[in-house]
């Protein structure tokens, strides 16, 4: 018996500025203009993608005690601009990403109710948790939380909001204007919940929204990221852009699920790629190299190397070699606010790695920077991007993707009417939206009810 055939889920990630992100060519417009997140949207949704992701930063990064001038520009807040959205869609799911370890379960659950109700059953929440105090010393309570306690937090958090999400059935409202009854019982919302993290309770003022609370979304390749996903989340975003580690990630996240009780439908994983096309996969991976130059300039390349080396390496020419210096290591890090510096976990192995490289391919610092950072994944003409997606869909690495465009806001567009024909011809992705909520969009089924999360608060 033949497996079925899957279909493909697409998504689109605003990028903001980053190194990934082109903002200097001439093609690139505003990170920050609600015009660029309306582009962006309406080209997802014209292309019927399953949602629009938005990241968020709580704090501008710093390198060498500066504003890291390659993302200065910040990032607005996630509820506005999706709530701005909501109103120029009518189908795109509308996903954002908001922290547990700096806000409270009231505050977000209410947020994201409304934000469902505004979108008609559009909300997503990318659950995270801030891992530095470099973040924290914006907010009251400050401090630092271990990588443990911070997603047993994030797993409380997510508990709560449920317990609040839940604490109105959806059948309350009765508004019989002739007998003068609109709530057909007084006390809906009512919520008491304490755990060790969190003592509240009260009245939820929000009624049910469309899909009962908004479709998760969890990004962690740790192993802490990938049980909390299996537990509770709708979707888990991944790094895993070659299909041999998407496989590979594919199965243990899936294997996790039965002891959850869970049937291995009800999570989707999402890769986050890049993409580069062409007339040709020649003129596709000629332009991909010109991209990655345009990436990393050679100010980038000594700022993405001080990362690794953790010193102020501004008087190092781009197109010479490597320090000789060895990285420091130490709890301090010139670059603050940055999660990428974690990946470094033993930097003076990394940093023989890359200079045994260097010598072998005679690279210089930039040339380096480009060999060992983030590439495109998807490169080829646009039948060969389409062949290449289903492949990786159909084997199991992955049940779709996020695209990263590496222009704002257009980089989406040549996808849209090039690739995503060719993958609806193929019978893999869909012509028109079946559903109107983002779980009907992703095949979920109704969420179920919240189980408390414990222990119980002392």
């Amino acid at each position: 018996m033949s497996k079925p055939v899957k279909q493909i889920h697409l998504a689109a990630h605003f990028p903001g500025v980053n190194n990934t992100t082109v903002w200097s060519d001439p093609a690139a417009g505003s990170q920050i203009d609600f015009s660029s997140f309306v582009h962006l949207a309406r080209t997802a949704e014209r292309a019927k993608f399953d949602f629009l992701f938005l990241a968020e930063g709580l704090r501008l990064r710093e390198q060498n005690g500066e504003i890291y001038d390659l993302d200065v520009v910040g990032r607005p807040d996630t509820f506005t601009v999706l709530a701005a959205l909501a109103a120029v869609t009518d189908r795109l799911g509308l996903a954002g990403t908001v922290n547990t370890t700096f806000n409270e379960p009231y505050e977000v659950a209410r947020q994201f109710a409304s934000l469902d109700h505004l979108s008609a059953g559009r909300a997503a929440w990318n659950v995270v948790t801030s891992w530095d105090a470099f973040t924290g010393e914006n907010f009251r309570r400050g401090g630092f939380l271990a990588q443990e306690d911070r997603y047993e937090r994030a797993r409380q958090f997510l508990a709560a909001a449920g317990v609040l999400f839940d604490s109105w059935r959806g059948d309350e409202i009765v508004a019989d204007r002739e007998n003068g009854v609109f709530l057909r019982e007084p006390n809906p919302g009512r919520f008491d919940h304490r755990v060790s993290q969190f003592d509240i309770s009260g009245r939820f003022n929000v009624p049910r929204s469309p899909q009962g609370r908004p479709v998760v979304f969890q990004a962690g390749d740790s192993e802490e990221g990938r049980e909390f996903a299996a537990s509770a989340a709708d979707a888990i975003f991944t790094r895993h852009g070659t299909p041999e580690a998407g496989r590979a990630f594919y199965a243990d996240v899936k294997a996790r699920l039965a002891r959850h009780g869970r049937s291995r439908d009800e999570l989707k994983i999402l890769p986050g790629v890049t993409f580069v096309l062409g007339d040709t996969d020649a003129e596709a991976r000629e332009k991909a190299a010109l991209i990655r130059r345009q990436q990393v300039s050679g100010q980038t390349a000594i700022r993405l190397l001080e990362q690794l080396w953790n010193r102020d390496l501004g008087g190092y020419d781009p197109d010479g070699p490597l320090p000789e210096v060895d990285p420091l290591v130490g709890e301090h890090t010139v670059a603050q606010g940055r999660a990428s510096v974690r990946m470094h976990r033993d930097p003076l192995a990394t940093a023989a790695e890359w200079r045994a490289l260097a010598e072998a391919k005679n690279l210089s610092i930039r040339e380096l920077v480009i060999e060992v950072t983030g590439r495109q994944t998807f490169i080829g003409t646009p039948a060969a991007v389409a062949e290449a997606l289903n492949e990786s869909v159909q084997t199991d690495a992955a049940d779709g993707f996020i695209l990263v465009p590496h222009l704002t806001p257009g980089g989406l567009d040549e996808f849209a009417d090039t690739v995503v024909p060719l993958l609806q011809e193929r019978g893999v992705f869909r012509t028109e939206y079946a559903g109107e909520t983002l779980r009907d969009h992703l095949g979920l089924g109704a969420p179920r009810p919240t189980v408390p999360a414990g222990p119980a608060a002392p």
